[in-house]
């Protein structure tokens, strides 16, 4: 092989290389920043694109994508309880400021995570561990609005924050579940004593109820008692036994009703009557006297036309006269 030959081939692999360095693509969402010798040249976006071979180079490529970055920062409460907070934040590369945003930072992911840390550990020590969870949206704009100004400088735009996750220590995480626990047990004490009373008070109504029901009953079953015992009385008139006979005998008669009740019962204590063969005589003589010295009394008691109080002559004397009104009656 020849000097010459060797020449071509290697003139032909400068060309291939030349035209293969001429081209370059550009993928969507991505900018590319191109320097020349060295210094920055241009800013290429998507597509197909040209520079000078061995002169131009590519110097890197940003994602215009948006990005997340999830920052875990430790710090403590108001009233020292020590938490973990997750920050995540969401950013993208300005596309008008890709310059800014490829020379000005060497490590973006350590600035953003710095500010994040700055601002969480001075917002949450002035808050107690519950005004934490219920602020965490404040904390996200907090660090939001610090990380805005800062980062917009270098190009970068921050799209939102947010706190993801609030972790206290464990034990202090025991003692809310305690605190929770309990007052679920308070308030469903409540409501079952509340329970519990409106039970007592509409069984109270409804006793009540059933009482007035009952008196009504039996109420109702006296005056029929007493309009039978009326008409037994006439029927007993008319065949000319009068009134005081005619009520002794109907009392009889329901005293030896109420024997009979009590005898058919079967579990019935033990009770002790009178029942001689004459406890129905002097029973039906004691009733009507009894009967005879009550109309007796009414009867002067309406023609006196006067009241008789206790301990006055007049009844002392009037006791006097029905006692022997009655001595007279039972010989």
């Amino acid at each position: 092989m020849t000097f010459g030959t060797i020449f071509f081939y290697l003139l032909l692999l400068i060309i291939f290389l030349a035209v293969f360095g001429l081209f370059f693509i550009v993928k969507q969402q991505t900018s590319a920043v191109v320097e020349r010798l060295g210094k920055f040249q241009s800013v290429r976006g998507p597509g197909f694109q040209l520079k000078i071979p061995f002169i131009d180079t590519i110097a890197g490529r940003l994602s215009l994508k948006i990005q997340q970055l999830d920052v875990m920062v430790e710090t403590k409460t108001k009233d020292d309880v020590f938490v973990k907070i997750k920050v995540s934040v969401q950013y993208v590369v300005i596309q008008q400021k890709v310059f800014e945003a490829f020379y000005k930072l060497q490590n973006p992911y350590a600035q953003i995570t710095s500010y994040v840390f700055d601002v969480v550990r001075a917002e949450v020590p002035k808050l107690r561990l519950d005004d934490v969870f219920e602020k965490k949206d404040d904390i996200a704009i907090a660090v939001k609005g610090e990380l805005q100004e800062a980062m917009n400088e270098y190009g970068y735009d921050i799209i939102k924050t947010l706190v993801t996750d609030i972790d206290p220590d464990e034990q202090v995480k025991h003692a809310m579940n305690r605190i929770n626990a309990a007052e679920r047990d308070k308030v469903a004490a409540q409501y079952q004593g509340d329970a519990q009373r409106i039970l007592i008070v509409e069984k109270a109504k409804a006793e009540a109820e059933s009482k007035r029901l009952q008196g009504q009953g039996i109420a109702d079953q006296r005056r029929e008692i007493a309009r039978g015992l009326e008409e037994s009385v006439n029927v007993l008139n008319k065949v000319g036994i009068n009134s005081q006979e005619a009520s002794a005998l109907i009392v009889v008669t329901q005293h030896y009703d109420t024997l009979q009740a009590i005898g058919s019962m079967n579990k019935s204590n033990l009770i002790l009557l009178p029942n001689s063969p004459s406890a129905a005589g002097d029973m039906l003589n004691n009733m009507v006297a009894s009967f005879v010295a009550a109309n007796k009394i009414g009867s002067e008691l309406q023609q006196n036309n006067h009241i008789i109080t206790p301990g006055s002559e007049n009844y002392r004397a009037d006791q006097e006269d029905e006692h022997t009104d009655f001595n007279d009656l039972n010989r």
